[in-house]
């Protein structure tokens, strides 16, 4: 499975995913002085690191750089005994020795290297020309996707060795280093040219021989010596200029080590725990990127460390998780982007928030009509709203692509104007039931990637409006609503096919206005109404099969009216805003589908609401597609 850059087949990612082979920005790199041995770490966990690879020269670990992205891996120079040019590489997706790249536009030992997803930087350090070093202020820049020697790409603000490398998706910054010296300096990935000046250690008298690195918000350093060495961790934020501050402090003092991270953590590998000539150590420290505080042990090496050694992640500096590829450079399809649209009274927004990332919604765009209980369902790419009331019931479809933030359009008409359940899988689209106003049992379908009106398929088994619907990659299920009075009435179709709906079971607790989410294997309904009130309660089924809910957990509220739709990806769902008697609320919760218990908060929509609909580009098991 490699591949020589960033951009993944999309559906070799989904499989990868899916057999947990893809480690999303998880895989820690540090190596060893002495032998060219590489280790590796999951960040997220704790626990000792196992051998990776070994580098293609076996001592050029000895003061190497590295550099990465989200597939590929860089080590260049260090010393065997004097001074290499030589960079090599591997991928992250399988471990293994190191193969050439190219090489350095001259020799060099001590110095970094900072990465973005395209390039590398490597950046200072120490040359040794003849007999004597030479401390270098130069910049050298690799491009991952094709083999080949480094170009230059401008000079730091210092010349200087044994400085920390961090980077966000937009820059570059290095710290610290030896002459020694405590400026931070930073370059723009979009363009070569000279570093300016970001600020300078402000927290500690020690400067060079330590390791750093970040995520897309902030880059943390810690350790390092001149004239002694230090615990100290010190932290910038990536995207302002200014002095670093105080994070805390390491589980021991010591120089010369390595660092890496994914977006939250990051990772600090063995060193020195004296001067250069004293004892190495072999310790992994972690700390919390986004938080302050003292490190924690992580673990051990396979042995013990050494003398300024290179490590990198494919997860640092905003490459985690949305990093596996995409067609465009804000968005990959299946990535668990949701969307809340319209709602109760009568309103057109499209709200967005990713099920990864806990937090509150932003704006996406508008509904071509403000309305309440449409039915909302999607394919990776395209979300689609239809029916509902404006304020009589409506026909209307529209449809909006999930890639960039704008407006929905018209789509084509729903048979009958209503308001139903949708449902649907990557190519069709399902209208199941509804009122008009009087209830109904009609199921609509529309072929998502086309425009046009809708389709009869079938029937429901009763007459019924305001239940909940969610679908597997083959089935679609209806569950509750009112039939006129309450019901919890589960019915299924299947949606390749066309036909009436076949009695599935019942839901523990018979409620109208409630939603539903589903993985691939599982449905699960939550919350709605109940005679006096609304409810907490959350069932689920297991889709393939038939018979009654079971019941799962609980909302962190009772409430109906929540939005209703696809609101999830294969691992977790989301229940969102609705009616909490006597108001309409913001609440967003989350759930891990495959798990049973409480729902968790994860953030607000924009505003409190209720019969909102909803779509998602990752709902059913569609990240498989």
């Amino acid at each position: 499975m490699s591949n020589s850059g960033k951009v993944w087949d999309i559906r070799e990612a989904y499989k990868q995913i899916r057999k947990n082979a893809w480690s999303r920005g998880d895989i820690g790199i540090g190596s060893i002085e002495n032998g060219g041995i590489v280790n590796k770490v999951q960040i997220s966990t704790t626990g000792n690191a196992t051998a990776f690879g070994n580098l293609t020269v076996s001592d050029n670990s000895k003061g190497a750089a590295a550099g990465g992205s989200a597939t590929r891996l860089l080590y260049s120079g260090g010393n065997q005994p004097t001074t290499s040019n030589v960079i090599c590489f591997k991928e992250f997706s399988s471990d293994g020795n190191f193969a050439d790249f190219g090489d350095l536009s001259v020799d060099r030992q001590m110095h970094t290297g900072a990465s973005n997803s395209l390039r590398t930087v490597f950046a200072g350090g120490r040359q040794n020309p003849g007999s004597s070093y030479t401390t270098s202020n130069r910049m050298d820049v690799s491009t991952f996707a094709s083999l080949g020697n480094a170009v230059d790409f401008g000079d730091l603000t210092v010349a200087r060795i044994g400085s920390s490398a961090m980077q966000s998706p937009t820059r570059a910054v290095f710290g610290g280093g030896g002459n020694p010296s405590n400026v931070i300096d930073f370059v723009t990935w979009s363009s070569l040219g000279n570093a300016a000046d970001f600020g300078d250690i402000g927290t500690s008298t020690t400067y060079n021989y330590f390791g750093g690195s970040s995520s897309e918000t902030r880059g943390v350093f810690g350790g390092g010596g001149d004239p002694s060495n230090t615990s100290i961790i010190n932290f910038v934020t990536m995207a302002s200029t200014g002095n670093s501050q105080d994070f805390g402090d390491l589980t021991q003092n010591r120089i010369t080590m390595s660092a890496a991270s994914n977006s939250n953590r990051v990772c600090f590998f063995a060193g020195q725990q004296n001067d250069a000539s004293g004892s190495a150590t072999n310790v992994i420290d972690f700390v919390t990127i986004a938080t302050t505080g003292d490190a924690t042990d992580f673990g051990d090496m396979t042995t013990d460390g050494g003398f300024k050694t290179g490590g990198h992640s494919n997860g640092h500096g905003g490459l985690a998780l949305g990093d596996i590829q995409r067609p465009s450079v804000t968005y990959m399809p299946g990535s668990g982007r949701v969307f809340f649209t319209g709602g109760s009274p009568d309103v057109n927004t499209i709200d967005t928030v990713n099920v990864n990332v806990l937090g509150n919604s932003s704006d996406f765009g508008d509904l071509s009509v403000g309305r309440r209980g449409a039915a909302g369902y999607s394919s990776l790419t395209r979300g689609m709203s239809g029916g509902g009331f404006d304020p009589s019931a409506s026909n209307v479809i529209d449809s909006f692509e999930m890639a960039s933030r704008g407006n929905a359009a018209d789509f084509g008409d729903l048979t009958v104007a209503r308001l139903s359940s949708g449902a649907s899988n990557q190519t069709r689209g399902l209208h199941m039931g509804g009122g008009t106003p009087t209830r109904g049992n009609v199921i609509d379908y529309v072929t998502i990637a086309s425009t046009g009106n809708a389709t009869d398929f079938g029937d429901t088994t009763i007459n019924i409006s305001q239940g909940g619907a969610a679908a597997s990659p083959t089935r679609a299920v209806r569950g509750g609503g009112t039939s006129p009075s309450t019901t919890n009435v589960i019915d299924y179709v299947t949606i390749g096919s066309t036909g009436n709906a076949t009695d599935f079971g019942d839901l523990t607790v018979a409620r109208n206005e409630v939603a539903a989410i589903a993985s691939d294997v599982r449905g699960v309904w939550g919350g709605g109404e109940v005679s006096p009130g609304e409810s907490n309660v959350m069932d689920y089924i297991t889709i393939a099969s038939t018979g009654n809910a079971t019941d799962f957990g609980d909302l962190t509220q009772a409430r109906s009216s929540t939005a209703r739709g696809s609101c999830n990806t294969n691992i977790r769902g989301l229940f969102a805003s609705g009616y909490a008697n006597p108001a309409d609320v913001k609440t967003i919760d989350y759930i891990t589908i495959a798990s049973t218990g409480n729902a968790i908060d994860f953030g607000d929509t924009a505003t409190a609401g209720s019969a909102q609909f909803a779509q998602g580009d990752s709902h059913g098991g569609l990240q498989s597609s």
